[in-house]
């Protein structure tokens, strides 16, 4: 029989394990991914286009029409939902998780009196700084990110443009993930990130997810091997003792094929030269019989003429 106060005790320490990694903090930091993969339920569904202010002496927006915490900065729009942040070249999604050491400085430093949906976390803090990140994720995420809440308040850079181009893009008009960069983004907003963080994001976002090839192109397209770092390129399995007949018998081939031409082309030259021969001869013969003559006529000239 097992002791009372021994099962307690093991029953509280499972719990206290339990409670340990449900906490935000834990939760938080072991997020250890840039971004995830896209289509992540949020929560959030925007039928149209949100209408965005500026946050004054900030490079970012804030949506006050929509009850979440809406933002958008530096080409992208960032959502911070259920201790989360998430990412989005478009106003409706998908929706890319990101990692809170990934978190740009100046979305961190967005007051919290713009958050239109706080976590229960929030309530006691000054509504003009910062949320708490520190307090909230912990020292290890504090040490990574050293110095996110210090900067120059008063060079702070400009807004990026916001993509307005999307408003026409709603309700069932609003595009599928492969449109949305490869058709819509790049030729409607130029706009290239200058902050490190978000330019990642964006090339991350920029690329859509590959479409699995067909079972019929994998059929037709032939396997080859890739050739390993550090090791030549395989050749043909086979024993060299079997490829050498095959390619005795290729060559064998291409001989006898030429063979009929060659004696194609000879029989052409000696019917030519049986046509052309006795022709040839018979005028070469009257050409020399006439020379000879000729030659005669002018050796007997002179004695004719002493004659004379």
């Amino acid at each position: 029989m097992k002791d009372p106060l021994q099962s307690l005790r093991h029953a509280a320490v499972v719990l206290s394990i339990l409670l340990w990694a449900a906490s935000p903090a834990s939760a938080q930091v072991s997020v250890g991914i840039g971004i995830s993969l896209p289509g992540v339920s949020i929560g959030i569904n925007q039928p149209a286009y949100p209408q965005f202010v500026r946050v004054p002496n900030y490079p970012v927006y804030y949506a006050p029409g929509v009850q979440s915490n809406y933002f958008f900065y530096d080409g992208l729009y960032w959502v911070y939902q259920q201790d989360n942040w998430y990412s989005s070249s478009w106003y409706d999604g998908p929706w890319y998780a990101v990692g809170p050491q990934y978190v740009p400085a100046y979305v961190l430093r967005i007051p919290v009196r713009y958050y239109r949906n706080p976590p229960p976390y929030f309530s006691g803090w000054q509504r003009d700084a910062p949320p708490r990140w520190g307090e909230h994720w912990g020292n290890d995420w504090q040490r990574q990110r050293s110095g996110w809440d210090r900067w120059n308040r008063s060079a702070a850079p400009a807004p990026a443009p916001l993509p307005v181009y999307q408003r026409q893009y709603s309700g069932d008009r609003y595009p599928r993930v492969e449109q949305q960069q490869q058709a819509l983004q790049g030729r409607n907003y130029r706009y290239q990130p200058r902050d490190a963080e978000v330019r990642q994001r964006y090339q991350e976002q920029a690329v859509p997810p590959a479409a699995a090839p067909s079972r019929r192109d994998q059929q037709a397209a032939p396997r080859q091997s890739q050739p390993q770092p550090g090791r030549p390129p395989l050749q043909d399995a086979r024993p060299q003792q079997a490829q050498q007949p095959q390619q005795q018998q290729q060559q064998g081939a291409e001989r006898r094929e030429s063979r009929p031409e060659q004696a194609r082309g000879q029989g052409q030259g000696q019917a030519q030269d049986q046509r052309k021969g006795p022709g040839q001869d018979k005028r070469n013969n009257d050409g020399k019989a006439k020379g000879q003559d000729k030659d005669r006529e002018d050796n007997d000239a002179p004695g004719q003429q002493r004659k004379k």
